[in-house]
Formats: structure tokens, sequence, C-alpha cells
């Protein structure tokens, strides 16, 4: 899986690359257990000041392979399975994290933008938050950060209807920095990555630390919360349906769900 997942270390800028364009990106166990893996020793290596995250052009990740999910669903809590090693792996990031974001952003592609500290996107950019479509509930403490930063209406409308939006919304309700160009956004991301690597690294890491000070301790424990009911809802009567209806590509009906 290593090459679905390209690391580069280059003057203090690790980039993290999601190479697996024919299927939008979506991510599967062992794709999550490699970029766990990345953010992880990111974490412990010195030479690491900055993460830089970005998919294909044209595509950042659609989320979570469904046929993956099905056929290998994510239920270890202890150890917890790789997708939650990520989750754990960028929230708890010490040092800065940037993201680069072109085409599909879906599910975790959105919800991982909400621990970066910079985040560009292209003009083709698509986010989308489609975890109770799918008969889920969020995870990365979406649940809790998303009404902090756009307030709790807007939140239920991009959770509760999973409705996709674009990258001009995105930044009107402060999800992203600026949209760019899909021929510079990458470029643009790594100009201002590398400009960070070149700041006083302990101060930095410090002065991210004091701004996530307020809702630190709240987002380990709504992402515990979260992941908990996420382990259930994916045996859930509602997301067997879901996931069916996707795959044999119709309309799910959730009818004679209570």
């Amino acid at each position: 899986m290593s090459e679905l997942i390209l690391r580069e270390l280059l003057h203090g800028v690790l980039r993290v690359e999601i190479r697996r364009p024919e299927k939008k990106n979506a991510l599967t166990g062992p794709m999550y257990a490699v970029l766990a893996d990345a953010f992880e020793a990111a974490e412990g290596d010195p030479a690491v000041r900055v993460v830089l995250i970005h998919g294909q052009p044209g595509g950042f990740t659609a989320g979570n392979d469904l046929a993956d999910f099905l056929d290998n669903p994510p239920l270890s809590e202890d150890p917890p399975a790789p997708v939650f090693r990520f989750l754990r792996a960028f929230s708890t990031l010490s040092k800065p994290f940037v993201a680069a974001v072109s085409g599909a952003a879906v599910g975790v592609g959105t919800t991982m933008l909400l621990h970066c500290d910079l985040v560009y996107a292209g003009a083709s950019a698509k986010f989308q938050l489609p975890f109770v479509n799918l008969g889920l509930c969020p995870e990365a403490a979406s649940s809790l950060l998303l009404p902090a930063l756009v307030g709790h209406v807007r939140a239920a409308e991009m959770l509760l209807l999973g409705e996709p939006f674009d990258a001009e919304k995105a930044l009107e309700v402060g999800l992203v920095n600026a949209v760019l160009p899909d021929a510079s956004v990458l470029d643009h991301a790594l100009t201002q990555a590398r400009k960070l690597a070149t700041q006083p690294s302990a101060a930095v890491r410090l002065t991210k630390q004091l701004m996530k000070r307020a809702q630190g301790a709240l987002v380990g424990q709504t992402m515990l919360e979260e992941g908990r009911h996420f382990r259930a809802r994916l045996l859930s009567p509602e997301a067997k349906e879901a996931f069916a209806a996707f795959l044999e590509k119709r309309k799910p009906d959730f009818s004679r769900f209570a």
C-alpha cells in the first residue's frame, strides 16, 4: 500500500500524497495504516517541521472506500482500527498541518481539514460530509469542531443533509484560507508550508498548542464518543441499507427503520 501513499521530506516539509486516482483517492484500511504511520513518525522526527497532505490533481480524497468498509469494517477498539489511528495521529499532531485540496473532499477528506492549520482549495474542490446519508455519525470530532467553526445551523445543514458544497462556500465559512486555480493550489500550499518550516519551530508548536488549548481535551473526548457510536452504526440496519444501495447504484430506502 506504500505505493498509494507517497512520502517526501524536503527542507523540513513532509509531503504526504494520496495516489489512488482511479478510485478518487478513496481510502482503504491498509492506506489508513500507512497514513497513520506517516503522521506518527512525523510527530517524533525533529527533521519534520511541517506536514502537508494532498491528493492527485482533481481529487483530494473521496473518503472511505465503502467496499473495503463492508469487507473489513473498522470495529476494533483495542488496538484501534487503522482509520481511528489516523484520526488520532492528525488530531494530536503538534507540528503545523497544511492541506492542498482539489476535487472531491468527502468524509474524512473534509473532517481532517478541521484539524489543519492552513488549508488551500482549488476552484474544483467539492466538500461533503455524508455520514448521516450512510447511516453513520460524524468522526474526527467534527460534531464539536464544525459547529464551533460555522455555527449550529450551518453545521446541521452540512452534517444532517450531507449535501456537497463548493470551495467558495468553504472559504465563506472559514474552512479554507483561500481558493486558487487548481493548477496552482499545490504550489501555493508548498510555498506556505516552506515558510512555516523556516519559522522558529518551538515557537510555532507552542502557538499552535495555545490556540487549540480551549478545545484540546474536548476534542479527544468527542473523538472517543464518536468512535464508539461510529463502530456501532457500521452494524446498524440503516448503514447496511445505505451501503447496499450504494453498491447497487440505487437510492436507499430508510422508511422501514424507526
